[in-house]
């Protein structure tokens, strides 16, 4: 898969969970940017993230992740 392909799927499931009507996610964007990413979002964002791509985030993983280009990156190596 794509980063391209992978920034397609996370900008549709942001919308999703974060009820938004348009999502620009870049390798930069932190959730401090994006409206309604908050702690209890954030789990709702990772559960599906990881139900999406058929992948498992470790808690580790998860706590290291500082923007969405790290997120692309972890998800690109889990799906090898």
């Amino acid at each position: 898969m794509t980063k391209e392909e992978i920034y397609q799927d996370l900008n549709e499931i942001f919308k999703e969970i974060l009820e938004l009507d348009e999502v620009n996610l870049t390798d930069s964007t932190t959730a401090d940017e994006v409206e309604g990413w908050d702690s209890l979002a954030h789990i709702s964002l990772i559960s599906e993230v990881e139900r999406h791509f058929r992948v498992k985030l470790t808690m580790k993983e998860i706590v290291n992740l500082h923007n969405v280009g790290e997120m692309v990156e972890l998800i690109q190596a889990k799906l090898g």
